[in-house]
């Protein structure tokens, strides 16, 4: 049976807090943005970036916990800078009975990184509700 490409989760619209060409690469995400999108260390993220319409493929490094740091490492630092309006989506593999009840995570944040309502499916949970 073939398996199906969803996405998983998606932290919407961060800031670009730095970008560091020097180091190996990967995107560094505040650990519990990643906690709050469900997305993992070494996860692979698609990265589109709304200030220069550049997308790329990636992978995480966990990030200092309530930073707000999403730093563009290696190579896709030359993609973006600090202050770019990026969106970070991490997919999985579903089966197609897996895909009917699929329920993504959407993590909205602000202009600080700071996560401002997480929605799951169609429910929406504001911060600090729980």
């Amino acid at each position: 049976m073939p398996l199906l490409n969803l996405y998983k989760s998606k932290i919407h619209r961060a800031t670009v807090t730095d970008a560091n060409v020097a180091y190996a690469g990967s995107v560094s995400i505040d650990e519990e943005l990643m906690k709050a999108a469900n997305i993992l260390p070494h996860e692979r993220v698609q990265v589109l970036n709304y200030s220069n319409g550049e997308r790329l493929e990636s992978y995480v490094i966990v990030g200092e916990p309530g930073s707000g740091t999403v730093c563009l490492n290696g190579p896709a630092a030359l993609k973006g800078q600090i202050g770019d309006k990026v969106t970070l989506i991490a997919y999985a593999w579903l089966t197609p009975e897996e895909a009917r009840d699929w329920q993504p995570i959407v993590v909205r944040v602000d202009d600080r990184n700071h996560v401002t309502d997480i929605i799951v499916g169609e429910s929406v949970e504001r911060a600090g509700d729980g």
